[in-house]
């Protein structure tokens, strides 16, 4: 099939540019079985080769969004460390998505560089494989991504000559796209169910169409209370009609992440109340939207003024952590660790150190790959008085409780690493050590 691989999703590509909604959506699905069936660094060069550069903006939407999806499910080093040929391609086709003119396509590029800039050698490697000319912009793009996080999908705005259709596609494609679950087991089973139940009773599609209308009508709705009503009505299906919840997931939730941080405080606080009472039941059925979902949970309520949200929002980052597998969370709170401010860092870098207490034992070498870079982070900008430049509040006991659980599963081998840092982080880390010990005597 690698032969024919890069010929089959050029082809597959261009479609994106149909009018035809079935079209477009089988596009999708074959797109998706792609990235399934070959290996990630394979579907990375079909990807590019076949749409970087297509005429078509609808094409090359399809091309970022899809590119982005198997970026994420790829370890930073593995992108960056590995082969020479993987950065080589991936850090210019990034850099010219994010600056493509389809807002959602400068999104997907931004999203690939926020994937890969925890790496340690990321701006080393950008001035290395960016063209001179685009380095700025991006390294602009970069640390705002850094201060402010990725933010919400924007949508283009189709024109006055009834591209809607073209732009639509789009929107359906990244709507209907759920590329990660590509990678997750449990996520093609719940697929393959849906498939067989839409084989048995065909007028099944139809009524999923239509809550799926009225759900999201009534999630995005200009009214708050409709907007709550929203809400306590997803509960409701949650917990009666799972199914049908978790066969529309992906856009059902792209509806719903705009209410946990909802302007209207009422609305913000019911949503991250439901949604502490939903992560029970959803579990592992949550793995394909869980990176659009912790920046929407964390980003705002963890540093509320109000003492309701903020409770709230705790509340729900301890029931993901309970219920979900700590894998999937792990590289979405080592960047909330490592580029969120104020409390809400404390709070990260502290839920991130129970996770490497969970996960250590089970993925030894992805937690240390991505754990490191948040310790060696803290250690290195930390003032002797233990707070951050820029970031606000202490973060000593935080990076203390994480030091200690790293060596708590690593014993010296963390201390043999920290010898490869600058001096200063060494010094730091014994410091935080000791003061660990003597608190606990």
């Amino acid at each position: 099939m690698d032969q024919e691989l890069d010929t089959t999703v050029k082809v597959l590509l261009q479609k994106a540019g149909e009018s035809n909604t079935f079209i477009r959506e089988d596009v999708d699905k074959a797109l998706r079985a792609m990235v399934n069936n070959v290996t990630p660094a394979r579907a990375v060069v079909s990807l590019i080769n076949g749409g970087q550069s297509h005429l078509h903006i609808a094409v090359r939407r399809c091309t970022a969004q899809h590119l982005s999806d198997v970026l994420e499910f790829m370890e930073p080093e593995r992108i960056l460390s590995a082969t020479k040929d993987m950065a080589e391609r991936l850090l210019p086709a990034a850099a010219k998505f994010a600056q493509d003119s389809s807002q959602e396509t400068r999104y997907y590029g931004r999203k690939m560089l926020f994937f890969m800039m925890c790496h340690p050698n990321f701006e080393k490697m950008l001035e290395k494989y960016v063209p001179s000319k685009d380095l700025p912009y991006i390294k602009d793009s970069v640390r705002n991504l850094q201060q402010k996080g990725l933010g919400d999908i924007p949508l283009d705005t189709p024109s006055a000559k009834g591209r809607r259709s073209h732009t639509g596609s789009v929107g359906n494609t990244r709507s209907s796209s759920v590329s990660r679950d590509a990678f997750n087991l449990a996520e093609r089973e719940v697929t393959e169910v849906r498939e067989v139940t839409r084989k048995s009773v065909p007028r099944n599609s139809l009524e999923s169409a239509e809550y799926l209308k009225v759900i999201t009508g009534l999630l995005n709705a200009k009214d708050f209370r409709d907007r709550i009503n929203g809400i306590k009505q997803l509960l409701s299906d949650t917990e009666n009609n799972q199914d049908l919840v978790v066969g529309n997931i992906v856009k059902i939730f792209d509806a719903f992440k705009s209410r946990l941080h909802d302007s209207n405080s009422k609305v913000n606080l019911v949503a991250l109340e439901t949604m502490h009472k939903m992560i029970p039941l959803l579990r592992d059925h949550l793995s394909p939207i869980i990176n659009m979902l912790i920046p929407a949970i964390v980003d705002n309520n963890l540093n509320s003024k109000n003492p309701g949200i903020y409770a709230a929002a705790t509340n729900v980052v301890q029931a993901l952590s309970q219920h979900v597998d700590n894998y999937l969370l792990l590289q979405p709170f080592c960047t909330k660790a490592q580029f969120l401010n104020g409390k809400a860092k404390q709070d990260m870098t502290e839920k991130l150190a129970d996770i490497v207490m969970e996960l250590y034992q089970r993925k030894p070498h992805a937690t240390e790959q991505k754990v490191l870079v948040v310790l060696w982070h803290l250690l290195g900008n930390m003032t002797n008085s233990g707070s951050l430049p820029g970031a606000g509040g202490n973060i000593r006991t935080a990076t203390a409780k994480l030091s200690k659980a790293l060596f708590a599963q690593m014993g010296q081998n963390l201390l043999s690493q920290a010898a490869s840092q600058p001096p200063h982080i060494k010094k730091s880390l014994e410091e935080l050590l000791d003061m660990t010990i003597l608190n606990e005597l």
